[in-house]
């Protein structure tokens, strides 16, 4: 008996097993192409290019096992939102357009011991104070403005930076994905442009879908683990999602030039120039990948700093000190990120350029590279919702390794384009039912920017979260709903 088929145009998925649907390698594709979703996902999944995008994405020398596209996919740059391909690192390449624009555009939650009970009354004067002390929108201004060598020790140091200049405790670099520094950060490799543009940006949420969200923890769906991460029912959290502003985008849009002028011959190869990628050992490679790690570095310390700044706004709102409220970063994980790691495949250790773009890395217990508070449950994963609907923390599941090379999905992923939602949204008519029906306030510089992310914008993020934990990549372990929402 054949498996079951899902039609899409010009491709056919076959199912392997419940949630995995496998688009079978033909012709140039070096490997199958593997979707983790629903079939009430993959309905959305087939309306953009998405599934020609992974499959593009199987024809990048050294594509290991197969390319794989997460239940939140959607159409991205040449590689899919939601993709992950584990490319050789001896062997293969490393693709910027896999990486994507935004390097390290991330997720961090901070927790508190305060009760959405303590909260309530202080919605509007919360939003008001932290729309007002966290730089936001497009363009300059953010916590610090520094000059190129401030930026260089950022970039070289992350985190480090901010703990030697105040902006960080040690506990914050404790809890954060390589401690907040990436090895093998190179800044003499990021262009002056890129220093230039990101110079004025650090501390700032930028625009689009990026935002600072109060949130209170609705549901615990495992007691163990939610007790190591310090959530608990009824208490307020603070989620940060932004990135390395422009100098992250300036970075990128450096390297796809540079590997267009050097590299024609790869290129040539590809059925997608927008998956432009430089050989594993070349020395593009290995100047792109010291960018890459500094542009992670400078999105860690803008997370960083905004995170630390909200601290100050609590302190004044709630009058008392941000330790008595004990405002403390649960996790910090990066998102649009190639990273050098070892993995077994087919029995052998492999050295491998894990691509994650829109894609979490879910590492289970007893992991190594989970940091120690976490090593017996496994790290925490963060997947935001829209603005008007749920967020949920996870777990790395212990299938992760096998089926994702330790990866999972990073949101809910878009529905509508922005130009689409634009047209079908009003800002303002948004924000005032946010309020008027779900009691959650949003402030942001645009009406349009509201429109953008509007709620019917995404899919549903119980469907992405339930296939996540059916599969064992990705376990639930809490619910958090808005109750406050800032962005650009």
């Amino acid at each position: 008996m054949s498996n079951p088929t899902f039609e899409a145009g010009d491709i056919t998925l076959e199912q392997v097993r419940e949630f995995v649907w496998e688009i079978p390698q033909e012709g140039d594709m070096r490997a199958p192409a593997r979707v983790l979703a629903s079939e009430t996902l993959l309905e959305e999944i087939r309306e953009d290019k998405t599934l020609e995008q992974i499959t593009n994405t199987t024809h990048l020398p050294g594509i290991t096992n197969y390319a794989i596209c997460m239940p939140d996919g959607h159409q991205g740059y040449g590689f899919p939102v939601g993709g992950v391909g584990a490319l050789d690192a001896e062997n293969g390449c490393i693709s910027p357009g896999a990486v994507g624009y935004d390097i390290n555009c991330g997720v961090r939650m901070m927790r508190t011991n305060l009760t959405y009970d303590e909260l309530q009354g202080r919605e509007e004067e919360l939003v008001d104070s932290l729309f007002a002390n966290i730089p936001s929108g497009l363009g300059g201004g953010g916590v610090v403005e520094a000059g190129v060598d401030t930026v260089d020790e950022i970039l070289a140091r992350g985190v480090d930076w901010a703990l030697e200049n105040g902006h960080a405790v040690e506990d914050d670099l404790l809890h954060c994905e390589d401690e907040g520094m990436r090895e093998g950060a190179n800044p003499e490799k990021v262009s002056q442009k890129a220093k230039d543009r990101g110079k004025n940006q650090i501390g700032s949420l930028g625009s689009g879908n990026h935002f600072l969200e109060v949130q209170r923890v609705t549901d615990i769906f495992d007691d163990e683990v939610g007790e190591a991460y310090g959530l608990e029912a009824d208490q307020i959290v603070v989620l940060i999602h932004c990135g390395s502003r422009g100098l992250g985008h300036q970075t990128c849009n450096d390297y796809l030039r540079k590997i267009e002028q050097q590299h024609q011959g790869l290129l040539n190869q590809l059925p997608d120039k927008e998956l432009a990628a430089a050989p594993a050992g070349s020395q593009l490679a290995e100047d792109y990948y010291g960018a890459m790690n500094a542009a992670i570095n400078f999105a860690w310390v803008n997370r960083q700093l905004i995170m630390h700044r909200t601290r100050r706004v609590f302190e004044r709102v709630f009058d008392r000190s941000w330790e008595a409220m004990d405002m403390h970063l649960l996790y910090d994980v990066a998102h649009n990120i190639a990273k050098k790691e070892t993995h077994t495949v087919a029995g052998d250790e492999r050295d491998l350029y894990v691509h994650r773009k829109g894609a979490t890395r879910a590492f289970p217990a007893g992991h190594p590279e989970v940091p120690a508070a976490y090593r017996d449950v496994g790290q925490p994963v963060i997947i935001p919702g829209s603005m008007g609907a749920g967020s949920y923390v996870l777990r790395g599941g212990e299938h992760s390794m096998d089926l994702t090379f330790g990866s999972t999905a990073h949101g809910a992923g878009r529905l509508m384009s922005r130009t689409r939602a634009k047209n079908e949204f009003w800002g303002g008519d948004v924000q005032d039912e946010l309020e008027e029906q779900q009691q959650i306030y949003v402030k942001a510089q645009s009406g349009a920017t509201v429109a953008e992310e509007a709620p019917g914008v995404y899919k549903d993020v119980d469907e992405v979260v339930r296939v996540s934990d059916a599969l064992g990549i990705g376990d639930k372990v809490a619910r958090t709903f808005p109750v406050c929402n800032i962005k650009g």
